[in-house]
């Protein structure tokens, strides 16, 4: 089975136009101010426009509140809320079922014991995205350019669909694929020239290194 792509943090036409003409199977827009990555709810709405209705419009929200989600759903057309935070089961719970979209939680790893923090959310959440755990301090809880030792994830398996992220590149996408059979990567520092500033060519790069991984 093909491994699926998304590129996450998408903030001008350009980087979104070259998303799809790789044929990028999710596309994401952050909704985290601290982030440079960070988009408002009015210019997110113009850049799903250029998405295909078969590309999954992604929303990343760290721990919001329901006036934020509230902003940004009446205004754009999203197909999945990413939660990057340290939303509890019980309020991923209540997204999905407040706002009627699926919920991809975050689970940050450093240890094989991280993992164990996904299991409370395989009854709410609709699928899980393991990620690098920030260095202490961090202003950001992803996209920071830190992969996590993908050696943990071999041979196991989840109850729900899941996307591997954390220090990709077109250069260890296929060995980080090949390691944790991942179903689907995550890419957002790893495909710009300076943060926040996607680079077209190197997104065309990625996807076709994913590809070339998943014949």
């Amino acid at each position: 089975m093909a491994v699926e792509v998304k590129i996450c943090g998408i903030t001008d036409e350009e980087a979104m136009d070259a998303a799809i003409e790789a044929e990028a199977d999710y596309v994401g827009l952050v909704f985290f101010p601290p982030s440079p990555r960070a988009v408002t709810a009015e210019r997110a709405a113009e850049l799903v426009e250029f998405a295909p209705v078969d590309v999954t419009k992604v929303g990343l929200f760290v721990d919001p509140d329901d006036a934020l989600l509230e902003r940004v759903l009446t205004r754009v057309r999203l197909d999945l809320l990413q939660l990057h935070g340290h939303e509890s089961p019980e309020r991923v719970e209540a997204i999905r079922l407040e706002y009627g979209l699926p919920v991809m939680k975050m689970v940050a790893v450093e240890r094989a014991e991280d993992l164990l923090a996904a299991e409370p959310y395989f009854a709410v959440a609709d699928r899980l995205l393991f990620d690098a755990k920030p260095p202490k301090g961090a202003v950001l809880p992803g996209g920071n350019a830190l992969s996590f030792d993908w050696s943990i994830l071999q041979g196991r398996k989840w109850g729900l669909p899941w996307m591997l992220a954390g220090g990709l590149t077109a250069a260890n996408v296929a060995e980080a694929i090949r390691q944790t059979g991942a179903p689907a990567v995550d890419v957002s520092s790893g495909v710009e020239s300076a943060p926040g500033v996607k680079d077209p060519e190197r997104i065309r790069a990625f996807i076709q290194a994913v590809r070339q991984a998943g014949a």
